[in-house]
């Protein structure tokens, strides 16, 4: 110890002496170069969270962060805003491009509108993966996916590794990457995809999303992260893509790009932790609908759940921002709301309000060691009466409404039905639609069609393009791809069949009643300029919902009854020979005195003895014996 304070302190005036911010007290020039070199720092990694009130109470609120590093200093292990734990991952399976979904509930598309980010950040109920890996083989490729799948289990805190080669499909249509592979042939580079419809997202994978950040949740829009409210949303999802971006006038770089986004009930987010239970409001503090002509001072109708609400940031989140992130880039604004001009927002002392030129959001710039609150107060009439749907942004239209379900009865057969709903008046939709299902839901091909709402017979004029791989018992699921149109303002219908396995029943999950999950269906709605038909990204994207299959499911309390019964039946059997066998029969008078009458003669003999020592001795009656003096 009384080394290390020497020397100690001999390193601390050796940085305070020489070090380039000293410089900066001695030198200008150094300090331009030095706040140079910091702000293109800061330019590799921005943060931003977008505020979206939407109908019926609801709060989008969308989290992005995104970090950038050069491919040279990626493959030189030099890690600044790139996190070295996943880095090394990728470095060690030969991942090219991997994006990784965790998602929770259904987004309610008749009420809310288009999906944020065109869908590009949505994933189904569960877990899903999908990845480029760099092989020369199938089987190398198999390998690699599977190196992947288990350390990114590890890292994440999920079930990746339970995607084995039953839950991995090669879609053929679906997927395009979204980065820039320059050196990548076709020969080497293969495309993976994995589902875990079954997989329960919770604040575990949270944890290790938030340590990937620059900041690790501790300041900045993260700091508004918090698992109660995250997994108490009507509808989340988490996002990790990761892909090569090369600009035109620049080198080639890695991108993580990392999204939550979130649904939350207003109602719900605000109500305290403390007392989390519903109830209702007092009278003084009901808001009533004045419009209605029996509405007075006794009278109360009150509004629907659809009025424009006011809350903040720390009633929804419980906290407010804590300061901004130190490495974020500071022209890029860390908060907007999208909220129309008319509505009136309060923010904390010292931000600075930046409104588009749409007047239909704003920015909100604050100071690095401030918190940062936002208000956003109900709009009121000029009567006092709280407007309903006038002052919010008016939702986008989705380019495609989806709905799926199963159709039949029993236990052997059945079908699946899925309704594709065309909003728009002049524009056709053109999309593929693919199924990743288990290998015991085995498809009848001949009986896929499609017909239009409203026109007799099947419409096979919508389906364009059929990719299908059968499935292979136990080793490989079931991989459908169609490419098919759906008109203006149409309703389609497709629909197929399907034969139902019997499974092993060592198969059976546990809760077998409960019945298998069968992954969402991918929907990929193409561009509509051809012109831009290379485009990386594609126009729409959206998820169906999750079904539950029932199988035949055997009696599993069978196997218990019979072992009780057998186990009875050989106890008997066998205890009753054994006795026999081992065991010899006498008269009972003839055996050894035991029990109660060995007892009665012994205590007799010591009252007998204690008597004859003291003289005379009574006389004592014993039954079925003499009298004895």
């Amino acid at each position: 110890m009384r080394r290390f304070f020497p020397s100690f302190l001999l390193s601390l005036l050796s940085f305070l002496c020489f070090s380039p911010y000293a410089a900066i007290a001695n030198a200008s020039l150094a300090a331009d170069s030095i706040s140079t070199s910091i702000s293109d720092s800061r330019s590799d990694y921005h943060e931003q969270l977008i505020l979206r009130p939407l109908p019926l109470s609801a709060l989008l609120a969308s989290f992005n962060f995104r970090s950038n590093t050069s491919l040279s200093a990626f493959e030189a292990h030099n890690f600044r805003f790139f996190p070295r734990s996943l880095g090394q991952i990728l470095q060690h399976a030969g991942t090219r491009e991997l994006h990784l979904r965790f998602s929770l509930g259904r987004w309610d598309a008749e009420s809310w509108g288009a999906r944020p980010w065109n869908g590009a950040r949505e994933g189904g109920t569960g877990v899903e993966m999908w990845a480029w890996l760099e092989a020369e083989t199938d089987e190398e490729a198999d390998h690699k996916w599977l190196t992947l799948t288990n350390a990114l289990s590890g890292l994440f805190c999920a079930s990746l590794n339970f995607i084995d080669s039953t839950r991995t499909t090669r879609p053929v249509m679906s997927f395009q990457p979204e980065g820039n592979h320059i050196d990548a042939k076709a020969t080497n580079t293969h495309l993976l995809y994995g589902v875990l419809p079954h997989e329960v997202v919770c604040t575990e994978n949270l944890t290790p999303f938030l340590k990937l950040l620059p900041c690790k949740g501790k300041a900045g829009i993260a700091s508004l992260l918090d698992g109660h409210k995250l997994f108490d949303s009507s509808w989340q999802t988490m996002a990790i893509d990761i892909r090569p971006v090369c600009p035109e006038d620049g080198e080639c770089v890695l991108q993580i790009e990392q999204s939550i986004d979130m649904v939350l009930d207003i109602d719900r987010s605000k109500r305290p932790r403390d007392n989390p239970i519903p109830r209702p409001p007092p009278a003084h503090d009901m808001k009533c609908n004045t419009s209605k002509p029996y509405h007075a001072h006794d009278t109360c109708f009150p509004t629907d759940s659809a009025a424009n609400q006011d809350w903040s940031l720390s009633q929804i989140f419980g906290r407010p921002i804590k300061g901004t992130c130190p490495l974020t880039d500071p022209t890029v604004s860390p908060v907007c709301i999208q909220v129309p001009d008319s509505r009136i927002v309060f923010a904390s002392e010292g931000a600075i309000e930046k409104k588009s030129p749409d007047q239909t959001s704003r920015c909100f710039d604050f100071p690095a060691e401030n918190d940062f609150e936002v208000f956003l107060p109900a709009p009121e009439t000029q009567d006092g009466s709280v407007v309903v749907d006038q002052h919010l942004v008016k939702p986008e239209t989705p380019l495609l409404y989806a709905e799926r379900s199963f159709t039949g009865h029993g236990q052997e057969r059945g079908g699946v039905q899925t309704i594709l709903r065309n909003p728009s008046p002049d524009q056709e939709v053109e999309f593929i639609y693919m199924e990743s299902l288990p290998w015991f839901m085995r498809i009848y091909l001949h009986t896929i069609s499609a017909r239009v709402d409203g026109q007799p017979g099947k419409a096979d004029s919508l389906i364009q393009e059929v990719y299908y791989r059968p499935a292979v018992d136990r080793a490989r699921g079931t991989q459908l791809e169609v490419r098919m149109i759906v008109p203006p303002a149409s309703t389609v219908f497709l629909t197929y069949d399907f034969e139902k396995s019997i499974l092993r029943y060592t198969e059976y999950p546990p809760d077998a009643n409960r019945g298998f999950d069968v992954a969402a269906a991918v929907i990929t709605i193409l561009n509509r300029d051809k012109s831009v038909g290379n485009s990386r990204f594609a126009a729409y994207n959206l998820r169906t919902t999750t079904l539950l299959c029932n199988l035949p499911t055997p009696d599993f309390s069978m196997p218990y009854n019979v072992i009780i019964f057998t186990s009875t039946a050989i106890a008997l059997a066998f205890g009753g020979m054994f006795n026999i066998l081992v065991r010899r029969f006498v008269a009972a008078n003839e055996g050894p005195e035991n029990g109660l009458k060995k007892g009665v003669n012994r205590l007799k003999a010591k009252l007998a003895a204690m008597f004859k020592k003291g003289g005379s001795a009574p006389v004592v009656m014993v039954a079925g014996e003499k009298k004895m003096e």
